[in-house]
Formats: C-alpha cells, structure tokens, sequence
C-alpha cells in the first residue's frame, strides 16, 4: 500500500469532493421541491396535473440515472438543446429525485389523521390553509424518515456521474488508476472520500429523526 501516493492525490480528491457535493445538494434541493409540488397535486386530485404528475413519477423512478444522463448529455444535443455536463448532471439527479421525494411526501401527507383536516374545515379553514397549517407540518414530520433515507441515496447516486466526464470522486478516482495503476490506494481513498459525507449525513438524519419522534409523541 502506497500511502504517499494517497496523500499526494488528496488535493485532488478534495476538488472532487467539493463538485460532488456541490451538485448533489443543488440536486436534493430541487428534488425537494419538485416532491412537495408532486405530492400536493396527488393529494388533492388536481385534474390533468395528476395524470401528468403521476406519469412522472413512474418515470423518474422506473429508469435508471444513467440512463437519464445520457438522454440529457448525448440525446438533447441532436434535438439542438444542450447543457453544461454539470447542468445535465443536476437536472437528472433532480428529475431522479423528484419522484422518490413526491412518493415520501404523498406518504406523509396521507398518514395525517382523517380527523384533523375535517376539524380544520370545520373551523372554517380553506384548501390553501388546511394545507399550509395542518397537512403539510405534519405531513412533513411524517415524511422525514423517508426524505432522510432518499437523501443518501441521491448523495450515493452521484457517482454515476462520471459517465459524463464530471470530474466527481468516482471520475478522479478512475484517472488516477489510468495514469498510475494503483488500484488499491485510490479505491481506498473513494471509500473513505464517500464516508466522509455519507456518515455525518446519516447521523444527522437519524439526529433529526429523534428530535421529530420526540416533537410528535412527547418521548
């Protein structure tokens, strides 16, 4: 095991580790919002949008992201739109991500007692603030274990994009082997790199997971 060739690529890991999570959060993020748009328009039945929601969903989640980075990268290009490969790697993580987090949303939403949203239309609540002051929190609060796991499946998700010459950790990780040939030390460092992020990440969720548990039922 060659350990100064693995400190001698560390400043190339920490490049790649800063455009890996660059792009996965500018891509959880958009995934986040396109899942709360979906799951209100499949919650509340929304005519036309919901057919067109729901083919999404099927879609982004019935086939693979590399599949869809191709499409994006190489496909597009023919129909005479293109994107940066940066551009093309965080629409696909966000398309991917969009029907996981609108199918964890919708689970939430629909876990909300019944008998909550009738008191709030008794109170006199409309659909707009049945939705801001009762669903939502607490479908919210119901979504998070799921929203955390499809976090860190996002994040994991990120190293297909070296498919489309992003230099992430797997795309440096891979010239390093070419150029050098030691296979070991820098599959070693990847592993490392990666639970660098996954593993505080995943803390924080469980973290975050409690602090919800204990919110909703007082333990």
């Amino acid at each position: 095991m060659d350990f100064q060739a693995i400190i001698d690529s560390l400043p190339s890991y920490w490049s790649a580790m800063g455009v890996t999570l660059k792009l996965a959060l500018i891509g959880i993020l958009l995934s986040f919002i396109i899942g709360i748009f979906c799951s209100f328009v499949i919650y509340f039945k929304i005519p036309i949008l919901k057919t067109i929601v729901s083919v999404y969903i099927e879609l982004s989640r019935n086939t693979p992201l590399l599949i869809q980075l191709f499409f994006l990268f190489y496909g597009l290009p023919r129909l005479g739109i293109s994107f940066s490969k940066e551009a093309c790697g965080i629409i696909g993580l966000a398309f991917l991500g969009g029907g996981y987090m609108g199918e964890a949303f919708r689970g939430g939403l629909d876990a909300v007692p019944k008998a909550q949203v009738e008191s709030g239309k008794v109170i006199g609540l409309n659909q707009l603030q049945l939705a801001r002051y009762v669903i939502f929190p607490q479908g919210l609060t119901l979504s998070v274990p799921a929203i955390g796991a499809n976090c860190l499946f996002l994040l994991k998700e990120t190293s297909v994009f070296s498919a489309i010459a992003i230099m992430d950790l797997t795309n440096v990780t891979r010239d390093l082997i070419g150029m050098y040939y030691l296979t070991s030390e820098y599959l070693l460092t990847l592993v490392v790199a990666y639970a660098i992020i996954l593993v505080p990440m995943g803390l924080l969720i469980s973290w975050i997971e409690r602090k919800v548990r204990y919110g909703s039922f007082g333990n």
